[in-house]
């Protein structure tokens, strides 16, 4: 059976996040939760919402100009660390 109630830990570590990020996710209502005493609990269909939530239009285009910038600043530091993990 199931659980109904996911804790941060849990949640984090099927994310493959840290719990403060959860935290975060929490505070800025993208992930929603309950208190109980000092704890938060997820529920477990809310992860469902977040693992597989689509990214929007505008955060694609965020996301390709930032991967740009990073390239255009740092194209061949990562050219030549690309090649070290090639060799390793």
């Amino acid at each position: 059976m199931e659980n109904k109630y996911l804790s941060v830990s849990e949640v984090a570590k099927a994310l493959k996040i840290s719990r403060i990020a959860v935290y975060k996710k929490v505070k800025k209502g993208q992930l929603k939760a309950i208190k109980i005493g000092k704890h938060f609990a997820i529920p477990s269909k809310s992860m469902s919402e977040i693992k597989y939530r689509t990214i929007k239009v505008s955060d694609k285009a965020r996301i390709r100009r930032a991967v740009r910038k990073t390239v255009r600043e740092y194209g061949e530091t990562l050219r030549l660390l690309g090649k070290d993990n090639d060799q390793g």
